[in-house]
């Protein structure tokens, strides 16, 4: 008979020592140790990242809400032509004095529409940066806003 090992009918229960470091249950635990995944991010509690994440974006969800009841009005022509807009861009009224109607001059009319359009929108701009929970940083039109 030689001196090779024949495999046994019953597998071994020790692990070798590659396969012990692997599974070894102090090298993961959450004690914090040298094993701790987070130990490296400076000891971040995960918990309360979380925590602040979701109470921001309760924030914004409440902000986003706010802004869009929020109404604003753009005006061109010292007010002869008003835009009544939401702070979500949804437009709800349209006003134009008869005095802004020059039937010889309808391109008055259009200039005056435009102005007020670009007054309502720059103004829900506004609204967004004053309501943002981030203290007015550019978010980019992340609401509506252009």
């Amino acid at each position: 008979m030689s001196d090779q090992s024949q495999p046994d009918d019953h597998p071994s229960t020790e692990l070798d020592p590659i396969e012990a470091e692997l599974v070894d249950p102090g090298a993961t635990g959450g004690g914090g140790g040298a094993g701790d995944p987070f130990a490296a991010l400076g000891g971040l509690d995960m918990g309360s990242l979380l925590g602040a994440a979701q109470n921001m974006q309760a924030q914004m969800a409440e902000a986003q809400e706010r802004m869009a009841e929020t109404e604003v009005e753009g005006q061109a022509g010292g007010g002869v032509v008003r835009i009544g807009v939401t702070g979500g861009l949804e437009f709800r009224s349209v006003h134009i004095d008869a005095s802004a109607v020059d039937p010889d001059d309808p391109t008055l009319l259009e200039d005056l529409v435009l102005a007020a359009l670009n007054d309502a929108v720059a103004k829900v701009n506004e609204l967004q940066a004053e309501a943002s929970p981030l203290g007015g940083i550019d978010l980019g039109g992340l609401f509506g806003g252009g």
